[in-house]
């Protein structure tokens, strides 16, 4: 679909009538001029191992419009961004209604990562995991799954119950957008984030 969205930028492209689409370097550069506001949708843990300097945090997770409207003085846009990309076209989706109240959305194509591809600097703290909260849930609920139906096929049919208990959940944890197992990982120690706060601390991690 066609927009007739413009932009103050050569370099940046049109991704939607609401937000548009821009380039690490263009962003690098605008944010400097003081003409964005650069907001990182990450979650804690994530932001807190590796940051682009000056960008302020609001996971999508807990995502809300007001919140980086705030942040945002007259006459500046915002610009959000995340790992790849994905959630930050969520959160652009999600600001629709500042377009409506004239603050202009951006996305950063291809997120943080695009942005060390381009060899901008990332502030790093190499005590925090480099494993997301995400990732950890995935591999503790894969294990356990994986162990809980071998047991079921080779020791105990009743072994089931572990794996059926993980897909409930999984199940809750979808339904409510609350995640009681990234909420206990995020308490451990090598999740803290930088000045001893806890990461995904509410079990909101989606």
């Amino acid at each position: 679909m066609q927009s007739t969205a413009t932009t103050q930028s050569p370099e940046s492209t049109v991704a939607s009538p609401t937000f548009v689409e821009i380039a690490p370097r263009d962003l690098q550069a605008r944010v400097a001029r003081g003409e964005l506001v650069l907001i990182d949708v990450r979650e804690p843990d994530e932001h807190a191992r590796e940051r682009i300097a000056g960008a302020r945090l609001l996971p999508l997770s807990r995502f809300n419009a007001d919140t980086a409207a705030s942040w945002v003085s007259p006459g500046q846009g915002v610009a959000f961004h995340c790992r790849g990309g994905r959630r930050s076209l969520d959160a652009c989706r999600m600001a629709a209604s500042l377009a409506a109240r004239g603050i202009a959305v951006h996305n950063m194509t291809g997120g943080i990562d695009a942005w060390k591809k381009d060899a901008l600097p990332v502030e790093l703290d190499t005590k925090v995991s480099g494993i997301s909260i995400m990732r950890q849930v995935q591999l503790v609920v894969g294990v356990l799954a994986l162990t809980g139906s071998a047991l079921a096929w080779f020791v105990d049919t009743r072994f089931v119950a572990i794996p059926a208990f993980l897909g409930a959940g999984l199940t809750f944890a979808g339904a409510t957008g609350t995640c009681a197992l990234a909420s206990i990982l995020g308490t451990m120690p090598w999740n803290r984030a930088a000045g001893g706060a806890k990461s995904c601390s509410t079990g909101t991690c989606g």
